[in-house]
């Protein structure tokens, strides 16, 4: 468990992916540039290559992300940031999407 105090600490914020690509030489991986509102668009990589065969399908999604967490290296490129999605163990799988009237950068409260 968790207080609320440190789960205010997340911040949570809808992001406009505009652009996807498979990293090379991994099954999993894709590189999203998603724009979070903010001056520049971030890149944030994500494993959920296995569920969309064709990646393009996310460009122009809008999805919610973690925009506050430390950036990470992963396969040699930075990570800014965490999708978040829902998965069941028989393999079903759904990106968390706001309403679409809802525009990148608002943030979760």
């Amino acid at each position: 468990m968790i207080s609320i105090e440190d789960f205010k600490k997340v911040d949570i914020a809808v992001g406009k992916i505009l652009s996807v690509e498979k990293v090379p030489d991994t099954d999993k991986l894709l590189k999203l540039e998603v724009d979070l509102g903010e001056e520049k668009p971030r890149q944030i990589i994500s494993g959920i290559s296995l569920f969309f065969p064709d990646c393009s399908v996310l460009v122009g999604k809008k999805c919610m992300f973690v925009a506050n967490l430390e950036p990470r290296m992963i396969k040699g490129f930075e990570s800014q940031g965490m999708i978040l999605a829902v998965s069941t163990e028989d393999g079903k799988f759904s990106l968390l999407e706001p309403n679409d009237e809802i525009p990148a950068g608002t943030r979760a409260k």
